[in-house]
């Protein structure tokens, strides 16, 4: 079944990729107050992404999805567990290096950005007078 038919809501799509980045972080939050012992566990991580979680689903349930968007959406969810990496990983250094955090947070924000139009290379059209 395609999607070329069925309108799309672009606003509808942001906060899908939003809400994909939140759960992201909230994940490693998780991930890093269990694995790392400097880090300390907090339930708020857990709260916010439970509710991501319900939030996107219901995105999902109202409006049609396009075709890139599962795929920018895992993008999104990965940029934010590796940006967050990289941040816990500048609080604490002594946890290891942040610099694959940030390259793969780069990389993945840079195809996110070209997927979206972003850093296309159109000139504005002149108006016929």
């Amino acid at each position: 079944m395609s999607n070329e038919n069925t309108p799309v809501n672009r606003g509808s799509e942001k906060k899908t990729l939003i809400l994909a980045v939140i759960a992201g972080i909230c994940g490693d939050a998780i991930l890093s107050s269990m694995t790392m012992s400097e880090v300390s566990f907090s339930i708020f991580p857990l709260i916010a992404l439970v509710l991501a979680l319900q939030a996107l689903y219901q995105e999902y349930l109202r409006n049609p999805v396009s075709e890139d968007i599962p795929l920018l959406g895992l993008a999104c969810f990965l940029v934010g567990a590796f940006g967050h990496a990289a941040f816990i990983k500048a609080q604490y250094p002594n946890e290891g290096s942040n610099f694959l955090s940030i390259i793969v947070s780069l990389v993945l924000l840079l195809w996110i950005g070209y997927k979206l139009g972003f850093m296309s290379h159109k000139t504005p059209k002149k108006e016929l007078e």
